[in-house]
């Protein structure tokens, strides 16, 4: 499922099943893609889960973090996953088999446990798709113990790059996808939310995540096609740019990336 402008809609509370298989394909592809594998490793390093500790991973798709903190806190340990979206739940339920990580629906807005119960917290491409990322930051500051470990990543969408394709083009098709996400240049703003809140900051790391033909080529011809569906372009202009990169794919000249920035802080 997208919204109206052609962005994944992956904060939404509610998927058919009819509409989950595109979004899970999509969310695999985006966390094999080197840049994303690279950054969540260097969050696991920085946070230095424990055993025994309680760790969340807040917006947790399909559960794959999640999972992977189950294995560092280990059984003495709670590893939990939150997520508004009960179809992708389910499939990170089954997906996680016989680990002990568990799953709760639940909104960044009001985390579903008690204050200071949580020892590490990360939180990964959420705070573009909120409204109001401050509140957000209160609650994780809410469940996080004095001393509690928070990481939170997400991508500023100013920092995309595109090519081949007509420069015009490719501003007026941004412009109008940026004003379909909530907060698009949401990776700017991390450090200062949580220093707002009242975080100490102890990190920050950042990787331009360059994405493969697999997983950017269906995005582009839907953006273009939502593109012209809206007038931002002509059909001229949409067959043009889908030609271009599709012809600079099977060349080997091509490029899409956008940075993805990470903060690691304390609660004092």
């Amino acid at each position: 499922m997208s919204d109206r402008h052609g962005v994944p809609s992956f904060h939404i509370d509610q998927v058919h099943h009819s509409e989950q298989e595109p979004i899970v394909r999509l969310l695999d592809d985006q966390a094999a893609l080197p840049g994303v594998v690279r950054m969540r490793r260097w969050v696991r390093d920085a946070l230095a889960v424990r055993p025994g500790e309680t760790a969340v991973d807040l917006g947790c798709g399909t559960g794959t973090e999640a999972v992977e903190l189950a294995r560092l806190v280990g059984e003495a340990g709670r590893a939990i996953g939150i997520d508004p979206n009960p179809s992708l739940l389910a499939l990170a339920r089954d997906r996680a088999g016989e680990t002990q990580a568990e799953f709760i629906e639940g909104s960044a807005y009001a985390l579903p446990l008690p204050a200071e119960v949580v020892d590490v917290l990360r939180c990964e491409r959420v705070y573009q798709h909120l409204d109001d990322p401050a509140r957000a930051t209160a609650e994780i500051a809410r469940v996080l113990r004095p001393g509690g470990r928070v990481a939170v990543v997400d991508s500023d969408w100013s920092t995309a790059i595109f090519h081949p394709g007509e420069p015009q083009v490719l501003a007026a098709l941004r412009e109008r996808m940026d004003s379909g996400i909530p907060n698009p240049r949401s990776g700017r703003r991390l450090r200062g939310l949580l220093a707002g809140a009242g975080f100490a900051i102890d990190d920050i790391g950042s990787e331009a995540v360059v994405w493969d033909p697999v997983t950017v080529l269906p995005m582009c011809r839907d953006i273009a096609e939502s593109g012209f569906a809206d007038g931002v372009v002509t059909a001229e202009q949409r067959d043009r740019l889908i030609a271009d990169i599709e012809g600079g794919i099977a060349a080997g000249d091509y490029h899409f990336s956008v940075t993805m920035f990470a903060v690691i802080a304390h609660k004092p």
